[in-house]
């Protein structure tokens, strides 16, 4: 197992400090998934606020919000 370690981590960091932020990212990744999971159910829950996420992924932000004056 330290070998795959060892060649998956770059030269100047440590194994501890590789797998620590492997652990992190992880545990961030997890965090991030359940609450997104949390998120979907209060929308379904909550159908205004659902609504109100379909307008603004609707929306045309890349446009100009107002035309560009002469």
């Amino acid at each position: 197992m330290v070998r795959k370690v060892t060649a998956l981590k770059p030269r100047d960091e440590s194994i501890s400090g590789f797998v620590r932020g492997l652990i992190e990212k992880e545990h961030l990744a997890r965090k991030n998934k359940e609450a997104a999971v949390v998120y979907q159910q209060f929308l379904e829950d909550n159908p205004e606020e659902r609504a109100a996420m379909e307008g603004w992924e609707t929306a045309p932000l890349v446009e100009d919000i107002e035309p560009k004056k002469p």
